[in-house]
C-alpha cells in the first residue's frame, strides 16, 4: 500500500484574487466542482492507497477535514505544522510519523494543488516506480516538456536513460528554473523533464537520507515530533523544537545531495497551476482562445480569460487580447497574461498600504462554517452566517456590541444566559450587550442568519470564549 502524503500548505500569491493568505489556492475550485485538495486526494485514493496523511497549518485544519469528508475520504492524520518551514521538514515529520508504525512503508508525497486530468494514467505511473522506491531509492517524478517554460525547475536525465520510458531512470542532476534561451536548448535536447515536486520513497529510505545529509533537520523534526500533542484528531507539532528547523525545501536538503535518485517521467498532462496564464491554459477555451466563467462574457476577445468569482456579478471583456481579468466582490485583477507571475507583486503592494484584500477573504471560514460582512457602518456591521449542520458557534459574550439574529434558511438553537430556544425562518432574536449566548445548528440543512451588530467596537476580538467543542482560546 501506498500512502499519500498531501502537502497543503502554501499562501498561492500567484492566483489573488481567489487565492489567499487566509484560503490558499488548493481549497479553491479552480478546475471544476471539486477543488485541488479534494481531487488530490480523490487522485490518490481507491486500490493500493492507504489513507492519506495532511500536512497542514492551524488555521487550514478544519478546512481539511470539512473537504475531506465532502468527498467521503478519512485521513490517516493530519499533522499541523506551527509555522511554515518549507518542505523538507513536513516531509520528515511524515516520514516519522509513519515509521513509528511501519518503517518501511512507501509515501507518495504530493502537493495538493496540482492538476492531473488522468488519474488513472498517474497512478499506474506511481505503482511503476513503486518496486525501484522500495529497493532503496529515492524516486522523483519529471513531467515530459511541451513547451521551453521558465517557471519550472528541470531534472537532466543520465547519460543513456530515456525520456519516454515506462519505468524509473537514472538522474544526473536538478537544474534551478531557467531563462527562456536555457530553457529553448533544454526542450531542444530531450534529455530534460520539468520538476513536479512528487517523491516516491519508504519512510526509513528518507530517515537515513537526512542522518546522511541534514542531521540537525532530523533532531529538531524528531523533537517536534516527539513533543507533539494529539488536539481533536489533529496532531500538533511542538512549536519550540520545529522553530529550530531549518526552513529549506527538500531539494536542496536532500535530493540534490544523495546518489540513491531515480526519476520516473510522466507524459500526461499535468500543471501546478502556478499563474493565472496556467489556469488560462487548463481551461475549455472557444474558438477564439478564450476561457471564460459562468458569469464572464468575451465580446471580440481572443485568448483570454475572464473569471467572475462572485455570483450576480457579470464581467465583460470587449477587444481584449492575451489578457487576464479575474474580479471577485472586494478586488479585481486586470493583467496581460504575460505578466501572470507578477501577480505577488499586487499582494505586496496591497500589503504595504495596508489593505486586507491582500491576504484576506470578503467570506471567513471557520470550523463551524463561514460569514461574510455586507455592510459596515460607523457603529453597525450586517453579517451573513452560515453554521454547517449539527455545528455550533462558541459560548461566547462581548463588551462592545450587542446583536440582533434573523435566521433565514433553516433552526437555529439559540442560547442567551439562561434562556435556550428554537428559532426558525422568519423568526429574530436579540443578544444585549454582555448576554452569554451562542448559537447551534440542530438540524440537517445549512442554517443561515443575518447577524446586525451595534456597539462602540466592531472588532472579531471582541470575544470572551466560555465553552468551544472547537478547542480555541
Amino acid at each position: 500500500m501506498i500512502t499519500p502524503i498531501l502537502l497543503c500548505g502554501g499562501s498561492g500569491t500567484r492566483l489573488w484574487p481567489l487565492s489567499r493568505k487566509s484560503y490558499p489556492k488548493q481549497f479553491a475550485k479552480l478546475m471544476g466542482e471539486e477543488s485541488l485538495f479534494q481531487a488530490s486526494a480523490l487522485r490518490l485514493s481507491g486500490e493500493g492507497f492507504a489513507a492519506p496523511v495532511v500536512l497542514t497549518g492551524d488555521p487550514f485544519r478544519f478546512i481539511v477535514t470539512e473537504q475531506l469528508a465532502g468527498v467521503e475520504l478519512a485521513p490517516q492524520g493530519i499533522l499541523i505544522e506551527p509555522e511554515g518551514r518549507n518542505t523538507a521538514p513536513a516531509i520528515l515529520s511524515a516520514a516519522l510519523w509513519l515509521a513509528q508504525k511501519d518503517p518501511k512503508a512507501l509515501m507518495l508525497v504530493a502537493p495538493s494543488d496540482h492538476v492531473i486530468p488522468d488519474p488513472a494514467a498517474f497512478r499506474a505511473t506511481v505503482q511503476a516506480a513503486a518496486p525501484r522506491a522500495e529497493a532503496g531509492d529515492l524516486v522523483t517524478f519529471g513531467i515530459t516538456p511541451t513547451r521551453p517554460e521558465t517557471g519550472y525547475g528541470y531534472l537532466e536525465l543520465a547519460a543513456g536513460a530515456d525520456i519516454a520510458a515506462t519505468a524509473p531512470q537514472s538522474l544526473a542532476r536538478f537544474v534551478e528554473k531557467p531563462e527562456a534561451a536555457r530553457a529553448e536548448e533544454m526542450l531542444a535536447a530531450g534529455t530534460f523533464l520539468w520538476n513536479a515536486g512528487i517523491f516516491l520513497f519508504t519512510a526509513e529510505t528518507l530517515i537515513a537520507a537526512y542522518k546522511a545529509h541534514a542531521p540537525a533537520l532530523l533532531a529538531a523534526v524528531e523533537a517536534a515530533l516527539a513533543g507533539a500533542q494529539a488536539d481533536l484528531g489533529f496532531t500538533r507539532l511542538e512549536p519550540e523544537a520545529w522553530s529550530g528547523a531549518e526552513d529549506i525545501s527538500i531539494d536542496y536538503a536532500i535530493m540534490e545531495k544523495a546518489e540513491n535518485l531515480a526519476v520516473m517521467p510522466y507524459g500526461h498532462a499535468w500543471s501546478d497551476l502556478g499563474g493565472w496564464d496556467a489556469v488560462w491554459m487548463e481551461s475549455p477555451q472557444d474558438a477564439s482562445g478564450n476561457a471564460c466563467s459562468d458569469h464572464a462574457t468575451a465580446i471580440d476577445c481572443a485568448d483570454t480569460l475572464l473569471r467572475s468569482e462572485t455570483p450576480g456579478q457579470e464581467v465583460v471583456g470587449i477587444g481584449l487580447e492575451d489578457m487576464m481579468v479575474v474580479a471577485m466582490s472586494d478586488a479585481v485583477l486586470v493583467a496581460p497574461k504575460s505578466e501572470a507571475q507578477r501577480v505577488k507583486e499586487a499582494v505586496s503592494a496591497l500589503k504595504a498600504k495596508g489593505a486586507a484584500q491582500a491576504v484576506q477573504l470578503p467570506r471567513d471560514y471557520r470550523p463551524w462554517g463561514w460569514y461574510e460582512s455586507l455592510i459596515v457602518g460607523g457603529r453597525f456591521q450586517v453579517k451573513r452566517i452560515v453554521v454547517h449542520p449539527g455545528a455550533a458557534l462558541s459560548l461566547q459574550s462581548h463588551h462592545h456590541r450587542s446583536e440582533h439574529w434573523i435566521v433565514v434558511e433553516g433552526t437555529a438553537r439559540v442560547t442567551v444566559d439562561e434562556d435556550v430556544k428554537l428559532v426558525t425562518e422568519n423568526q429574530s432574536v436579540y443578544i444585549p450587550l454582555g448576554a452569554v449566548h451562542r448559537m447551534e445548528n440542530p438540524g440537517k440543512v445549512p442554517m443561515v442568519l443575518i447577524e446586525v451588530q451595534t456597539g462602540s467596537y466592531l472588532g472579531e476580538d471582541d470575544i470572551i470564549r466560555y465553552e468551544d467543542v472547537y478547542a480555541r482560546s
